[in-house]
């Protein structure tokens, strides 16, 4: 299998361009003052998704050719990789983030908040959200488990290696989905918080999201570097 598919300068450039749409979602009003405003949010969230859906097409492609390659993501920096779940985020990190930007934005507002005055963004969460973003998380949880398991018994299973009739193209093929299933996961688990949010929210949601991404990579990047320890 070849390893020269490309990906990395794929990733490279998908990442650029989640900056651009990092800056295109900052610069937009929030709350949204007006229809227009809402228009473009709603846009604007659909084309980050489209974005993230893209990086797993590709993935999903780079899986294909070459599973053990994209396994330890070579694209990444240490410090990332270090992070990883299955040559990626783990899924249950967008429920933290949501908690945890719900909480410093509750805080901020809270004497707003207890005198009735809406604030719609992620500090002012419905009953109902909490709820659903709980449920999906549980759910999520579950998932996360269950194709951990699936890898832990790939790996168990090394010892057929050295059997009799061993077949390493079924054994490759098995990691290959266990890789989709993984990415799979992380992209219906974005949808699906996108989904539970407003506009306005999701947007605050995208934006943390992203940012903590670039920290995890900038900080990666200057402990990669030679002559950095």
């Amino acid at each position: 299998m070849s390893t020269n598919f490309g990906f990395p300068q794929f990733y490279n450039s998908w990442f650029d361009h989640l900056r651009h749409l990092v800056k295109q979602l900052t610069s937009l009003p929030r709350p949204p003052y007006t229809a227009t405003d809402s228009h473009d949010l709603c846009v604007l969230i659909d084309k980050f998704m489209s974005h993230y859906n893209d990086l797993h097409c590709a993935k999903c492609l780079a899986a294909e050719r070459d599973p053990l390659y994209v396994l330890v993501a070579p694209w990444a920096t240490t410090f990332e990789r270090s992070l990883h779940w299955i040559a990626g985020w783990r899924p249950t990190t967008a429920f933290h983030i949501v908690y945890t930007e719900s909480s410093i934005l509750f805080e901020s507002r809270v004497i707003d908040i207890l005198r009735g005055l809406r604030t719609g963004d992620l500090g002012d969460l419905s009953p109902s959200q909490f709820r659903r973003v709980s449920e999906l998380q549980c759910e999520t949880v579950k998932e996360e488990n269950a194709i951990t398991e699936e890898l832990s018994e790939w790996q168990d299973s090394a010892t057929e290696l050295v059997g009799p009739g061993f077949d390493i193209n079924e054994k490759i093929g098995l990691l290959v989905g266990i890789i989709k299933k993984a990415d799979d996961l992380r992209l219906r688990t974005l949808r699906s918080v996108v989904g539970v949010l407003t506009p306005q929210q999701a947007v605050e949601f995208l934006i943390a999201a992203a940012e903590l991404q670039f920290g995890i990579r900038g900080w990666g990047v200057n402990h990669d570097r030679p002559g950095s320890r």
